[in-house]
């Protein structure tokens, strides 16, 4: 009996080399449009699918392997006397390789400059259902839908025959391949349409196992496409803690204004400033809890100087990370062998949600877009802020936006000079930003706090303003915020309201 594979390939990619290889060992290729007509080029002989089935590709070309002879080939039992007397009755031959990937609608569905006709058209329609049926079937028949597995599968060939294990293989890839694609296209289909988002279909590849996860018994993966948007240029490879610690000190660094500089650990601020030089924003940054910035993430949103990267390898610094980073100062960084060295080609979409895991399910978020810029500050006691005060509390914002709740931070001159961070209490938080502030020596006469979540009581306002601070910034909102402006009053403070919470949880 006549060995059958099938090809129909939008991707050419090794398909000639692959036919060539069915051949030697014996297949006869059936073959649609543009991959019959590339393999008779390449002098290898294939039967068009028009002259196999006698009936016409149609609708240029939406209809070609829809047919009873094509998928009962594919779906048919080779054990089973029924299916095999059906077959013989109608002329149906056994298809035991298909190898198929589909039109590019990946590829297509986020450009601008595409039409929607044109999306449509790249919508694959028989490539899914000749994945799935063969998929189906893999006790009998092999699929491949991607160009990396046609060595493999040769050479297993040429060994004697292809085996369960390898069957069983190519079809978990080709059931996660059309759910890949079918993601896509439900997903552009509710956006385009204006329809509600029915389901969560979270689209991502497995990229690789990491070392382990938040602890060494723990294991973790890296899915997505995480190294499009950081390039890492020198060092070890990223851990599961970098990546989450890295991933918010990106977050923040990109929220503030140009040479700026943050430095992270387990996802908090300890440093963060503007300077009127990347080394000043640097040395800002640090001069605010230069013990806990050992081992840290020190980001920055400016390429930064050799002077600057000479004076960050004197401590120990996890992961390195600027939008850019000249020879000369990769020279200088790269001494520090194990370090990373990242580069940040990322500017985060305003519309992702964000996703956590919940026992029985998931919950989603909209992003945290807000900015102050929209907001409509709001003075809310007699003593109004200074024009120096309000560039430290719209700085104050930001950092305070981007650290764990319950969240205090102080500022002064577009520094960080102190934070309180995940405390159970609000006025815990403003008493340890207070606490590590003096710890380093930081005069906090004169600086601002930020507030991520209104005061439920005076006694925060009180305890800040104990320390010298002359202006706080918070969302307002509390039943008792009539008090708590009163107690900003009797201590002479600047206060104000965004009317925009930023827990962060």
């Amino acid at each position: 009996m006549n060995k059958y594979a099938l090809i129909s390939v939008s991707d050419k990619e090794g398909i000639v080399e692959f036919a060539k290889g069915l051949k030697a060992k014996g297949f006869e290729i059936l073959a649609t449009g543009n991959s019959a007509k590339l393999l008779i080029e390449n002098n290898i002989g294939c039967i068009k699918i028009e002259d196999y089935t006698s009936f016409p590709e149609i609708f240029s070309g939406r209809v070609k392997t829809l047919q009873p002879q094509i998928f009962g080939g594919i779906l048919m039992r080779r054990d089973n006397d029924s299916d095999i007397k059906e077959a013989i009755a109608n002329n149906i031959k056994a298809i035991d390789v298909v190898c198929v990937n589909l039109y590019p609608f990946p590829k297509v569905v986020n450009r601008d400059d595409i039409d929607l006709n044109t999306k449509i058209e790249n919508i694959d329609i028989g490539g899914p259902s000749l994945i799935r049926a063969a998929a189906k079937n893999y006790k009998y028949v092999s699929i491949l839908t991607n160009p990396n597995q046609y060595n493999n599968f040769l050479s297993e060939l040429e060994q004697g025959d292809v085996t369960s294990q390898t069957r069983e293989s190519l079809a978990s890839e080709a059931f996660a391949h059309t759910a890949y694609y079918d993601t896509l296209i439900a997903n552009y289909f509710e956006k385009e349409f204006n329809q509600p988002q029915s389901a969560i279909r979270i689209n991502h590849s497995l990229q690789g196992e990491l070392r382990y996860g938040e602890n060494p018994h723990q294991k973790a993966y890296l899915y997505g496409d995480f190294y499009k948007n950081f390039e890492v240029l020198h060092g070890k490879e990223l851990s599961y803690n970098n990546i989450i610690d890295f991933s918010a000190a990106v977050e923040l660094i990109l929220d503030l204004e140009p040479n700026s500089c943050a430095i992270i650990k387990h996802t908090n601020p300890c440093g963060a400033a503007k300077g009127s030089t990347v080394l000043e924003a640097y040395e800002k940054a640090l001069s605010c809890d230069p013990v806990s910035a050992f081992g840290g993430i020190v980001a920055f949103n400016t390429p930064i100087d050799a002077m600057t990267a000479e004076k960050l390898n004197e401590i120990f610094l996890e992961i390195i990370c600027a939008p850019e980073f000249s020879d000369d100062v990769l020279e200088i960084l790269k001494k520090k062998k194990n370090r990373r060295i990242v580069k940040i080609n990322y500017q985060p979409s305003l519309s992702d949600l964000q996703y956590r895991n919940i026992p029985g399910g998931t919950i989603a978020q909209s992003r945290d877009n807000s900015n102050l810029a929209e907001l409509e500050l709001k003075t809310v006691t007699e003593r109004d802020y200074t024009q120096s005060e309000l560039n430290d509390l719209k700085f104050a914002w930001v950092i305070c936006k981007h650290t764990k709740s319950n969240a205090i931070v102080y500022i002064k001159d577009e520094k960080t000079i102190g934070v309180g961070a995940g405390q159970m209490s609000r006025i815990d938080s403003a008493r340890i930003a207070a606490s590590k502030a003096k710890e380093q020596g930081h005069d906090l006469t004169g600086a601002v706090a930020a507030s991520d979540a209104f005061f439920p009581f005076p006694d925060g306002v009180i305890e800040i303003a104990k320390n010298g601070i002359t202006a706080i910034i918070q969302p307002g909102g509390s039943v008792r915020d009539e008090e708590v402006i009163e107690a900003a009053n009797a201590h002479k403070l600047a206060m104000v309201f965004t009317g925009t919470r930023n827990f962060k949880h």
